[in-house]
């Protein structure tokens, strides 16, 4: 049955009715009168005895190396490492700060040892095509020492073919090739001479070359004068010119072969010179290579080569001359003298400790797509590009060949054709360096093609989950190379073991970065951060990296008290003024309260209006922020309005807490009948998006309230979401709700009334400030667990929330009771009113 009520405003601003009695004064009870027992202290924090842990300071203590409680994980990576199988690469994904790249470090460390040592690579010339230089695979340890066999070669030759060259030696030798073949040639042209002095004729040289004329009296005739003779004479004697010019003709004709041959001599004497000078300089690196058949055919080539350009090692102008050698005091330089650069040996993989053993384990921070697969770096000469063997620059890839790469994923993915670069050397299983994408589209011409090297590596990727999950959903590669799943828990269950274990780990952060030992009280409330943090009371939180930060501002806190160990109040003040290094944002809120620019009852009672709770995340730091939620309600077609979600200032979880509240009234009050309602509900003063359904149990409690005329206690907040059945269910973020309350109660003034009600299954998850907890202790707060909506409902009302009767009705004096008769009233007069229920002409929006 339901009566139709008058209302009017109090002077405390609290709605009442008249014409009918009170249910809360009926029961003798104020709404937020402790229906539901408030939770005792020692529920609200878990605390650590510093006496239990047995130690009176972590100096005592044996630094823990490894990891606590990620046996799941450390099985995927000894899985990992292995499977030999070249796609069973590992991606390791956890939360940030846990430790993951440092365990797989270890890992790999300890378990590369037991691996070959992996050979040396090297670039060097292609004498038959030096755009593509050959990559030389040499025994570990040994390329340094071969590059190095090669400057000293060439520096060698720098030295030694001057010399040669301007020796007496190679002077006489040439002298004698000369005469020889000028001999041939004087001695056939004396002959003629002879011949033609018979005959009183002469052969003249002259700028032109020879001539031929006759004599007399050992002078040559004139012209005039031989043209005076008698003409048998004169054809005589002009028969014989003919003659010796033929001859002379002849012996000339002969001149270039014999030159060529003398060349020819003269090229067998440099190369017999340059051979003994060459295989003199080589005469180490062949002996130190012969086990290399590789070497040894390089060797040979380049050998080869510097014999036919052993001017290349002269000085000047690159002939030999009977100068003075210059003499050579500098070793060999790669970038100014390029005609010895085709001999140097480009060191691309070459571990930097020869007498390492094991396979490498690289970890690369700068994961670009040169610095993985590698990269060419052309060099200017005299304003031109110089590309050759030596400007090859190795990658991760070609350091890890062999062994183990360590890459952070997100640093990976941020990169430009990195991941593709990964994929492709990873699928192709060879390392093949090439210009990028963006240089070839931008027209730089690729300059050189080294020869691809085998790639033997497994990769560890390191990442969150987020990146994981998405590669594995947009990239179909993905799973095909990355086989292997190692998951890193973010906390573990909590014991008296687990308390050591997390000891001996700040024993190892105390070494690692040389910090004053922890007390047990320090050791203690280190714990009960980790616990916080972990946000469960039964586990303990394993971010390493986090610790370590709080650990070091500790240490830091304690050299300003003069404090010889880190104890509790150093921790204690590390937490605080971290917090206060962040919470410039929550100040501000809380001023916003105090100056009442955020409208927000923390006394009294209301219809219709609660006090709802939200997180606001801003980096690592994450605070609890009250909001007023108001609930309207009147006769229409079965509409719950979220506001929220009309300007699209709702998320989709918020939407489907909205919808589970539709289906909770529609389900335990309408089951029989049109639900004609329409109903408006929002978070007063929010400008920003809303999401999630942890303030779903909130609404429902401002919308029965607002259908039972029920006034709802402001001195209580609300958090937690409702499922169909009406059950509070657990929510995040439960410590910085509560604190968040608690704030801008405590800056108005406790009086005892105020609390917060939150789900009974997040009672577990309760860590909160010592403050609070103090308060607490004090009656001055309180924190409510909460099953179900009938209990919060009659926590905030002061009346009991009722329960169906046989007939599936509630009685009308409980709140449930009420709702249901103000349900059934909208419906009748929707039927008086002869239209059907759920025509949409009301203009409400429907959440459905």
């Amino acid at each position: 049955m339901f009566f139709r009520r008058n209302q009017k405003q109090t002077d405390d601003g609290n709605r009442t009715e008249t014409g009918a009695t009170s249910p809360v004064a009926a029961l003798g009870r104020e709404p937020g009168d402790a229906i539901v027992a408030a939770l005792p202290v020692d529920a609200l924090r878990r605390t650590v005895d510093a006496d239990e842990l047995g130690f009176t300071s972590t100096a005592m203590l044996t630094p823990l190396t490894g990891l606590i409680g990620q046996d799941r994980a450390l099985k995927a990576l000894e899985f990992g490492v292995g499977m030999t199988a070249h796609d069973f690469n590992v991606f390791v994904l956890g939360p940030p700060a846990s430790g993951k790249r440092t365990a797989v470090k270890a890992l790999l460390t300890e378990k590369s040892q037991s691996r070959a040592t992996p050979p040396d690579w090297v670039y060097v010339t292609n004498f038959e095509d030096p755009m593509r230089p050959d990559a030389l695979q040499l025994p570990h340890g040994r390329a340094r020492a071969f590059a190095r066999g090669m400057i000293a070669a060439i520096d060698e030759l720098r030295a030694v073919v001057p010399e040669v060259f301007s020796s007496e030696d190679y002077h006489g030798r040439r002298r004698a090739i000369d005469e020889r073949f000028e001999a041939v040639q004087s001695s056939a042209l004396a002959a003629l001479d002879q011949k033609a002095q018979a005959r009183n004729i002469a052969i003249v040289r002259t700028p032109q070359g020879f001539a031929v004329a006759p004599v007399h009296d050992d002078k040559v005739v004139k012209p005039e004068t031989f043209a005076a003779l008698p003409e048998p004479m004169r054809a005589e004697k002009q028969a014989q010119i003919v003659a010796i010019e033929a001859e002379l003709q002849a012996i000339l004709l002969q001149a270039p072969a014999a030159e060529r041959k003398r060349r020819e001599a003269l090229v067998t004497l440099h190369n017999d010179l340059a051979k003994r000078a060459v295989v003199a300089a080589l005469d180490d690196l062949v002996a130190g290579a012969a086990d290399i058949p590789a070497a040894m055919t390089y060797l040979e080539a380049a050998g080869q080569d510097m014999i036919r350009n052993i001017a290349a090692f002269m000085p000047g102008d690159n002939t030999a001359t009977d100068a003075e050698p210059v003499p050579v005091r500098q070793p060999a330089d790669r970038t100014r003298d390029p005609r010895l650069r085709r001999y140097m040996v480009n060191v691309l993989d070459a571990k930097t400790d020869v007498a390492a053993t094991g396979a490498p384990v690289i970890d690369e921070l700068n994961p670009s797509a040169g610095n993985l697969v590698g990269r060419i770096e052309p060099v200017q000469q005299m304003g031109n590009l110089l590309a050759d063997a030596l400007v090859i620059k190795g990658g991760a890839l070609h350091r890890a060949n062999g062994g183990y790469l360590i890459l952070d994923a997100r640093w990976l993915l941020d990169q430009p054709f990195a991941w593709e670069a990964l994929k492709r050397a990873l699928k192709t299983r060879e390392l093949k360096i090439e210009l990028p994408p963006a240089a070839i589209n931008a027209g730089v011409p690729n300059l050189l093609e080294p020869q691809p090297i085998p790639l033997d590596v497994k990769v560890f990727l390191i990442g969150d989950r987020e990146i994981y999950y998405k590669l594995a959903a947009v990239d179909p590669d993905f799973d095909g190379l990355f086989k292997v799943q190692a998951e890193f828990d973010d906390s573990v269950i909590r014991s008296a073991e687990t308390d050591q274990l997390f000891c001996g780990i700040l024993a190892s952060l105390v070494a690692k970065h040389t910090l004053k030992p922890v007390d047990a009280s320090g050791a203690a409330r280190m714990i009960e951060e980790a616990i916080r943090l972990a946000g469960d009371r039964d586990k303990i939180s394993i971010e390493v990296g986090r610790m370590s930060d709080m650990l070091r501002e500790a240490d830091y806190w304690a050299g300003v008290s003069k404090h010889t160990t880190i104890g509790r109040a150093d921790v204690a003040r590390a937490v605080q003024e971290r917090t206060e290094r962040a919470d410039r944002m929550r100040d501000v809120t809380q001023e916003q309260f105090s100056r009442g620019m955020i409208l927000l009852d923390t006394a009294g009672s209301k219809v219709g209006q609660i006090n709802g709770l939200s997180v606001m995340q801003l980096g690592d730091f994450a605070f609890g922020r009250p909001n007023r939620i108001t609930a309207r309600v009147r006769l229409g077609s079965g509409r719950v309005t979220d506001i929220e979600r009309e300007v699209k200032l709702g998320g989709p979880l918020h939407s489907k807490g909205m919808l589970i509240l539709w289906g909770f009234l529609a389900g335990r009050y309408a089951q029989d009948i049109p639900l004609a309602l329409a109903a408006s509900i929002v978070f007063e003063q929010s400008y920003g998006g809303v999401d999630g359904d942890s303030a779903s149990s909130a609404e429902l409690y401002a919308l029965l309230s607002a259908l039972a005329d029920a006034p709802l206690a402001q001195s209580l907040a609300v958090t937690g979401s409702v499922n169909q059945w009406g059950e509070v269910q657990a929510i995040g973020g439960v410590n910085e709700k509560i604190e968040g309350f608690f704030d801008v109660c405590k800056a108005r003034g406790l009086t005892g009334r105020e609390g917060v009600m939150i789900p009974q299954s997040n009672v577990g998850n309760l860590m909160l400030r010592e403050d609070v907890v103090a308060e607490v202790a004090a009656g001055n707060f309180r924190i409510y667990p909460i099953a179900t909506i009938d209990d919060g409902i009659a926590l905030l009302t002061g009346s009991e929330a009722g329960d169906a009767s046989t007939d599936g009705h509630f009685a009308p004096d409980t709140i449930n009771g009420r709702v249901e008769a103000r349900l059934r009233m909208f419906a009748e007069r929707a039927r008086t009113f002869g239209r059907n229920p759920y025509d949409a002409s009301d203009g409400g929006a429907a959440v459905s």
